[in-house]
């Protein structure tokens, strides 16, 4: 990896594996550049024709239990909220009016999944916007909506198809238990140049389901 290149991470606050692996973005290499792409999930989902994992009824309790013992495992401070899913998009829209700044991330993920909000919460909500001085007609702005769309473009032109997801060097990895792999390339493991993992690909689809 040259050490020049930018990872550019991909998340929703909706999803609690996003929430998981910011925290853990301090693993990351010193001087590691990242640049912070909030994206609505619905739109990935929609556009690969795929769910959440809070769609199906199994899956939904297995994602709940499971992210509370990563978080567990990982020391890491989780409040599930009270509801979920959620609504994500006034968050999402408060993050790019405010710069997607890594101060801001951090604020809207621990009010999420430390504190225990979302923002069908309007007193919560409408508190969280006088304390990062955030009017309504800030998130209602054109520009503010059409970045969020531009992320969702840019983020499915780079074969995005989940959250959360650090796109480096043209490669996706996704999800919260890909950190140790991320951590791995980037600290430049030669398993990425072995002819398995450069072939992993190149294999013809045998049967494919009906929809």
């Amino acid at each position: 990896m040259n050490a020049t290149t930018p990872i550019i991470w991909y998340f929703d606050f909706i999803s609690p594996f996003s929430y998981l692996q910011h925290e853990q973005l301090s693993q990351l290499p010193p001087h590691t550049r990242i640049d912070f792409k909030p994206v609505l999930i619905a739109a990935l989902l929609n556009h690969w024709g795929t769910t959440g994992p809070a769609e199906l009824a199994p899956k939904r309790q297995w994602t709940y239990e499971h992210c509370l013992w990563l978080a567990h495992k990982h020391g890491i401070p989780m409040t599930m909220p009270p509801e979920h899913p959620f609504n994500p998009l006034p968050l999402l829209r408060l993050c790019i009016a405010l710069g997607s700044t890594p101060e801001v991330i951090r604020r809207l993920f621990h009010w999420v999944w430390r504190e225990g909000n979302t923002p069908s919460d309007e007193t919560r909500f409408q508190a969280l916007l006088q304390e990062m001085h955030v009017t309504p007609d800030m998130l209602a702005a054109d520009e503010v909506k059409q970045q969020l769309r531009v992320n969702a473009e840019q983020a499915i032109g780079a074969g995005v198809f989940g959250v959360p997801s650090a796109v480096v060097d043209n490669r996706v990895f996704w999800g919260f238990d890909s950190t140790d792999m991320l951590l791995a390339y980037l600290g430049g493991d030669p398993f990425f140049q072995s002819p398995s993992y450069l072939r992993a690909a190149d294999r013809p689809v045998g049967i494919q389901r009906r929809r």
